[in-house]
């Protein structure tokens, strides 16, 4: 896959990131859960998307990278708002996480598709 590709895919996957979590605390509200569990869960659904379109394995690796991606990616966002350095622009670390989430995740797949590169060659 080209690189020019590559970027616009990791940018629509970004803008989703951004645009869907606000739907997604709006049906943990509704449906009255762990907010964690549901954007766990939304996260991991945009993960199997992406991985079905862009990588392309099998079925059940796609599956395994993409659960994987978003469980760690998530807890890595949360460790990271932990650390408070946004606290002066963000004082409730929500963007934080957010944009903390995304850019870990894209940066997984990255190392993923480099990977699934490197072992088909």
């Amino acid at each position: 896959m080209k690189p020019q590709i590559r970027i616009l895919l990791y940018s629509i996957l970004f803008f989703l990131y951004l645009t869907s979590t606000h739907f997604l605390l709006s049906l943990n509200e509704k449906i009255k859960g762990d907010p964690f569990v549901v954007l766990g869960v939304g996260f991991g659904v945009l993960n199997l998307i992406y991985a079905f379109f862009a990588l392309k394995w099998k079925p059940l690796l796609n599956v395994l990278c993409a659960v994987a991606i978003a469980a760690l990616s998530m807890f890595l966002a949360l460790q990271f708002t932990n650390l408070h350095l946004f606290v002066n622009y963000d004082p409730y670390q929500v963007k934080t996480a957010i944009f903390t989430n995304a850019i870990i995740s894209i940066i997984f797949w990255e190392i993923v598709y480099q990977v699934k590169i490197r072992k088909s060659n």
